[in-house]
Formats: C-alpha cells, sequence, structure tokens
C-alpha cells in the first residue's frame, strides 16, 4: 500500500469516527449488539439515481431512477446513457462504510466517486429552475474551490463576498459561459455530496451537469443530456431524501442486497 493510499485509508476511517463521535457513540465491547448495516445511512431515501458502468476504469456508464414504496425499490422513467470521469471510478466519501478493495477517489484523479451520496443543491445559469430542490442562480463570481486545505474546499461560495483571494488557485469557475469560451456544461446540474467534510485531497466540486456530446467524459462528475437533466430536476424532493448511487458493474452486484439497492435490468442504455 502506498503512503498516499494509506494517508487516505486513514483519513476514511477518521471521517467514519468522526461520525459516530457525532452521534455519541463510544467503542463497544465484543459482546455489544453488532452496529446498523450499511443500508441504515440512506434507509429514509425514497428517491434514488443509479449509475452503473462496466468497470472500475469505465467512463461511460446507465443512469436508471427508482421511488421506494411499502413494497420496495420501483423503476421508474427509462435507462438513459452518461458519461463519468475520464480516467472511470473510484470510492468516495459518502454514505456508505469505508471499503477494502478498489481505488480511492483523490483529487485531480479524473475519476468520478463510487458509493452512495445525498443529492445537493440544483444550479444553473438560469435565474430561476423547474425543481423542487434548493437552487443556485450562478454568477459570474460564484466558484467552487478545488483547492485542497483552503478553508473553502470543495465549496461554492460567491468571491464578491469571500473575497477574491478565498478563491484563487480555482480551476471551477461555475458560470463556463462566461470563463470557458461559452462552455454550457454547467448551464443546469446539482450537486453531489461527497466528500462533505471536505477530507483534503479526498476530491472536490462533484457534480450532476450536461454533457458535451455523449462522448465527451468529465473530470470526476457525471454528465448527460439536457432532457434526463431537466426530468431528474422536476423528479426530485427534498422531502424524500433522495440519494445519487455510482457503482461498477461487480460492485453493484456484491453489495446489492447488503445495501438494500434495487434490482435493475442488466441491459444498458444505448445512446
Amino acid at each position: 500500500m502506498t503512503v498516499r493510499r494509506r494517508t487516505v485509508v486513514l483519513m476514511m476511517l477518521a471521517v467514519a469516527l468522526a461520525g459516530c463521535a457525532h452521534r455519541g457513540a463510544t467503542i463497544a465491547p465484543a459482546t455489544a449488539v453488532a452496529p446498523d448495516p450499511p443500508a441504515a445511512a440512506w434507509q429514509n431515501a425514497r428517491q434514488l439515481i443509479l449509475v452503473t458502468t462496466p468497470g472500475w476504469n469505465a467512463n461511460h456508464g446507465t443512469l436508471r431512477t427508482f421511488e421506494r414504496d411499502r413494497q420496495g425499490w420501483r423503476e421508474v422513467g427509462r435507462a438513459t446513457p452518461v458519461t463519468i470521469g475520464k480516467a472511470g471510478a473510484a470510492w468516495g466519501l459518502g454514505l456508505q462504510p469505508p471499503q477494502a478493495a478498489g481505488p480511492l477517489k483523490l483529487e485531480g484523479d479524473g475519476r468520478s466517486p463510487a458509493g452512495v451520496f445525498r443529492i445537493g443543491e440544483a444550479f444553473g445559469y438560469a435565474g430561476r429552475a423547474a425543481t423542487a430542490l434548493s437552487y443556485r442562480a450562478l454568477s459570474a463570481t460564484d466558484y467552487c474551490m478545488d483547492v485542497s486545505g483552503t478553508a473553502q474546499y470543495n465549496r461554492i461560495v460567491d468571491a464578491k463576498e469571500v473575497g477574491a483571494a478565498a478563491v484563487k488557485g480555482s480551476t471551477e469557475p461555475m458560470r463556463r459561459d462566461l470563463h470557458a469560451h461559452g462552455d454550457q456544461r454547467y448551464r443546469l446540474g446539482f450537486v453531489i455530496e461527497h466528500n462533505a467534510r471536505a477530507v483534503p485531497q479526498a476530491g472536490s466540486c462533484i457534480f450532476a451537469h450536461l454533457w458535451k456530446s455523449p462522448h465527451d467524459t468529465t473530470t470526476g462528475c457525471t454528465a448527460m443530456a439536457m432532457p434526463v437533466m431537466r426530468r431528474l430536476l422536476a423528479w426530485l424532493r427534498p422531502e424524500n431524501q433522495p440519494v445519487f448511487v455510482l457503482l461498477p458493474q461487480p460492485e453493484y452486484q456484491r453489495l446489492r442486497t447488503a445495501w438494500q439497492l434495487p434490482a435493475p435490468a442488466d441491459s444498458a442504455a444505448k445512446p
């Protein structure tokens, strides 16, 4: 195990322990009741976006949507293709416990975080959007801070409020149409809450956003066509505690039962 990987593993364990400490948990004796299963962390979710990929290094996948009632998960809508990080996927910091096998998400690695994540605010270039999610109308001074170790790391902030020095070095201006030659990829999207505790070097600024084309990958986000994004934003409801799940297919098959995830068809969506 490399020093860098060992450091990130220790950080992930520290985050899990910090979560336990925050809830007032203590180290239990050997005879204590077994801890809750991982799925307990998202047991109240009634909406789920599932992205599966062929393997860790695949940079494309299939997105499906599900709703849960007393009978369990049922698929709604149709499967659709998406693209993810150019280098594939790696375990991120989400609601799931740390995993022993597979790559770990690191800042700048070009991989999308795998795991189970809360869905955060929606954002876009327009003043409003058709969604029940909290919506951020982006301005020319909005940045997502991707410089590890800074006070604003992994947060979308307005330079007018935090100061220009606070966003110095960020490569993530949110109004890409104004800062990146008319780029429309952030015209509409939402936050995937990876690394909510801003663990240094664990990855930042992970979104679902529009793709440039069905063949263009991302630097760590999940990208899709505009009609798909509009459908998702119109469908998502904060009161349903929606989650975003991204897993390579072998990991999905291994974890589906224990994590109480839905069982979609095996066929991939076609562009």
